[in-house]
């Protein structure tokens, strides 16, 4: 993973600050980018990279709160970690409602914010790998053909060839044709891998499945 796609992006109007928090950052070896304001930070941002945000919350022109608004409208899944020297509870609240990461009063600790950050990071790259698996497996289910999809949803229901082939009014050895043409294409050796796909692909309810 490239530096320019794993970052932290600094977002402080105080020029002390965002310069020390940019230090420390860089310090234990992260790729930073420093803003000196709101505005000027959603224009450079690419909402698609993986790292996180360091946002003050009280920032003139720009608030940390309106930012946050403006990253989820353009569909951002960046984690936000709020600073603020005046946090009080209302703020706090409606930044962890709006799906805040964290939230640190200045003046903080470095270690929690380091903590804090590396967390965000970690927690963003999962769920980025996550959805790249999902858009992989919609792809290999999508190559299927109609026949191959109309035994690949039964087969994740745990219905036996026999069943298949009554229910298709098709012969049993086509259906283990059939199955083993699907499990190819999907990569998978086990009939539980294939339920398994269509689970996590929204095909098929987990809370449907046939009782053995």
């Amino acid at each position: 993973m490239s530096d320019s796609a794993h970052t932290v992006y600094v977002v402080d109007d105080d020029a002390g600050m965002l310069e020390s928090t940019q230090w420390l950052l860089e310090s234990v070896g992260l790729h930073v980018q420093p803003y000196a304001d709101g505005r000027q930070f959603l224009n450079a941002v690419n909402p698609e990279h993986t790292g996180c945000v360091v946002l003050d919350i009280r920032m003139p022109g720009l608030g940390g709160l309106n930012v946050q608004e403006e990253l989820q409208k353009r569909g951002s899944q960046l984690p936000i970690i709020f600073l603020s020297g005046h946090a009080d509870v209302p703020i706090v609240v409606r930044a962890f409602k709006s799906g805040a990461f964290d939230f640190i009063e200045k003046p903080f600790n470095e270690q929690l914010l380091l903590d804090s950050v590396q967390q965000a990071l970690q927690e963003h790259q999962k769920t980025n790998s996550q959805q790249r698996g999902d858009q992989h497996t919609d792809t290999l289910v999508a190559s299927l053909t109609r026949r191959e999809r109309d035994v690949f949803m039964p087969l994740a229901q745990g219905y036996t060839s026999r069943e298949i082939a009554e229910q298709l009014g098709i012969g049993v050895k086509t259906i283990d044709l059939y199955r083993a043409r699907v499990m190819k294409r999907l990569g998978v050796e086990r009939v539980p891998d294939v339920t398994g796909i269509a689970v996590a692909i929204g095909l098929l309810d987990p809370m449907s499945l046939r009782k053995k």
